[in-house]
Formats: C-alpha cells, structure tokens, sequence
C-alpha cells in the first residue's frame, strides 16, 4: 500500500477526527495506532469516542476505502506525509516532559525515509520543532518537519477543521510550501509562521482560554463571598455590551489541554508566568471551594452528595483531567455517601441522573450536559450550579 498521509496516533481524540477529514478530501490516509480495542471499535464504523458527526464519516471513508486502519508502525514508511498527534505532558510536578515526542519519533525512526514531511500537530514545547529537525538531521534522515497545531474545540473537530484557519510552519522552505498545500485541502484560510511562533501560538491559545476561566471562577468566588449571585452580575454586565462578550461563566474548568498547556508555557519561562500560576490556582481551587461552601452550610458527613457530570466538559465523554473527580475524592471525605452519574461515560458504579436526585440530599451540578435540562430536581433538594444552568442562580 502508498498512502499520502499516515497519521500517528490516529485512534485519538485529535488524530481520528483528522484522518477522517483528510480522508473525506480524497486522500489515502492511513491512521496508524498501537490501541487494539479502539482499532476493533473503529473498525466496525462505530467512534471510540463522542465526535459530531463523525461516525457517519468513517462508515463512508471505510466503505471507500480512502482511510485504513493500521497497528503496524511498517505504515510510516509507506506514506508521504506522517502526522504526528502526540503531544507534550506534564508530569507530576507539572513540569513537561520534554523527551517523550523525540522518544517516540526515535522509536519508529527506523521507518522514516527521505523526502518525507513530518507534521507535529499536537501541542509542542517552544523549540520543539527545530530540535525534531536537527534530531533527522544527525540521523542522515531527509525529512522535512513542520509544526501545524490542531486548534479545534473537542467535540466538534470534524466542523472545525475546515471552518478555522490553519496555522502552519516549518524549518525549511520546502516543509512550508508541503505544509500549506497539505492545509490547504481543508481551507484557504492558512496562517504562515516561524515555528517557536506557531509553538508559542498553540500555547497562548489553550493559556489564554484557561486565564478566562480562572478570571470568571475568581468572580463567582467574590461574589459568593459577599453573598451576591454572581449570575445576575454576570447577566447584567454582559447585557448588550460588546466588550465583556469574551467572559465565560463560572463552573469547573479542566481537561487535557488548557491545565497542560497553562503549565507548559510557565515551564517555558522559568515558571515566572505568574498570570497562569494564578489560573492554575482559582481554576484548580474550585471543587476546593464548592466542598469549603458546603461544610459551611450543612451538615455535610451526614449527608448524600450526588454530582451530576463527570465529562470535563459538557455533552461529550472524555473524563481526562475532570475536576469531577477531584470533587468526588474530596466528598467521599467529607460526606455519608457519593454517587455519580453520566450520559456519555460509561462507568458500572454510575446510577442515572434521576436515581442519582432521588437519592441525594445535595445535588451538585459539575458537567452542564444538556440532557440535564429537563431532570427535575425538587426544592427539597440543595441544587449546587456555580453553571446557573438551570437558572436558579449560582450561589452557593
């Protein structure tokens, strides 16, 4: 086989909805993987994940044969573009741990041949790239290594890809001109760049979505504080005026990305990023908060707690860093009994939401999906929705 783009990672959050794509404009995409159960899933025309709109995409582009499955690293050498989906994480001490990506293209270094070009696609650590070229180069390796950040919002990836500009950069000329042609079958909106540029454009992204959290969740706090419902101030101070659009709500912000990448860019700077240290901090701190609020108010070790929503986000199924059950392990401290429920995670310990408020005595709403809109949740029921979904308030 001869594909024009192997994807690496290509079972992943990032790398399917990408192969998918790709595939849909006519390429021969290879998406290659070493997880067995999502490549059964996968292969059956069904998600391993909660996407819009991709399932039908992958029983079209399987039954025409433009995408192919693979758990065979051989796949890299048969393509001409290999797209790597694997990013940068933090360790423990939020620190990131810088060797991994080169680790895993020394891993199938073997399988790379020249004239190739290589697109890192998931977050990298400024200076990334041009260490990646110089590691080919030092190997004899002829290939041209580009930094294209994906920059799409989970959930809707299959939309967003031909609907955002793309950004796209590389070391050499030859990798750009590749890059942008490459980018350029999902939309004429390209975005040219220096790498370390495109590497610090990724990071302020994701850094500058988590400060807008933070500096929402900061005000819910201090209103709360004051006993004013922070839903009202919000309402009023948003009405019809342009320049607050950009502030969220208040709730449980979290993921695999914008807390990463948060850290990454502190790292990136000596951790002297001391606005993201504070985002880091308020955003972190929030179950904190709810469970202080909580002993405040009630009795709580004699009490039922239920948390509504254990995605990191809402109406998809993604549990990767949710605070959810960092509230969870804080409650199970704290209070009689726990119980959780989720639409979208499959978890043999989860009961259904209406179970879940028959039988608590609080009900804390930490993931707004919107299959919650209708539950009905009694007024002899405590109701925690820092959210103000269901548009009581927010105050706790």
């Amino acid at each position: 086989m001869h594909y024009d783009i192997c994807v690496v990672g290509g079972f992943g959050h990032v790398g399917l909805p990408l192969s998918l794509v790709f595939a849909d404009r006519g390429m021969k995409v290879c998406a290659f993987d070493i997880n067995e159960q999502s490549n059964a899933i996968i292969a059956k025309g069904e998600m391993p994940f909660f996407e819009d709109g991709a399932e039908p995409l992958l029983k079209k582009v399987l039954k025409n044969k433009s995408l192919t499955l693979s758990l065979d690293a051989s796949s890299i050498s048969d393509s001409d573009v290999i797209i790597v989906t694997i990013g940068t994480p933090v360790d423990s001490h939020s620190s990131p741990e810088l060797n991994v990506l080169e680790k895993a293209i020394h891993k199938y270094l073997s399988y790379f041949r020249d004239d190739q070009l290589l697109v890192l696609r998931s977050t990298a650590y400024p200076g990334t790239t041009t260490k990646i070229q110089k590691f080919f180069d030092k190997h004899d390796k002829n290939v041209d290594v580009s930094f294209c950040p994906e920059r799409i919002v989970q959930g809707h990836a299959v939309k967003e890809l031909s609907e955002l500009p793309q950004i796209v950069s590389s070391v050499n000329k030859k990798g750009l001109e590749k890059a942008k042609k490459l980018f350029g079958l999902l939309t004429d909106d390209i975005v040219v760049l220096e790498p370390t540029e495109a590497e610090y454009a990724k990071l302020f992204t994701n850094a500058w979505r988590y400060i807008k959290f933070s500096a929402a969740n900061q005000f819910f706090m201090l209103t709360n504080e004051a006993g004013i419902d922070f839903a009202k101030v919000y309402k009023g101070l948003t009405h019809n005026y342009k320049r607050a659009l950009d502030l969220p709500f208040s709730g449980l912000a979290a993921g695999p990305c914008l807390f990463k990448d948060t850290a990454q860019l502190s790292a990136s700077n000596n951790h002297e990023f001391a606005l993201g240290r504070a985002a880091v901090q308020v955003n972190e701190g929030m179950p904190f908060y709810i469970v202080k609020k909580l002993r405040q108010n009630h009795d709580v070790k004699n009490k039922t707690v239920g948390i509504l929503g254990m995605a990191f986000k809402a109406d998809i199924d993604d549990t990767r860093d949710s605070l959810s059950y960092k509230l969870k392990d804080l409650l199970e401290f704290e209070a009689k009994q726990v119980y959780c429920s989720d639409p979208y995670v499959n978890n043999p310990d989860f009961i259904s939401a209406d179970e879940l408020v028959n039988k608590s005595d609080i009900v804390i709403l930490a993931t707004p999906h919107k299959a919650y809109k209708q539950l009905q949740i009694g007024k002899d029921k405590e109701l925690i929705d820092v959210w103000n979904f269901f548009g009581n308030g927010s105050l706790i």
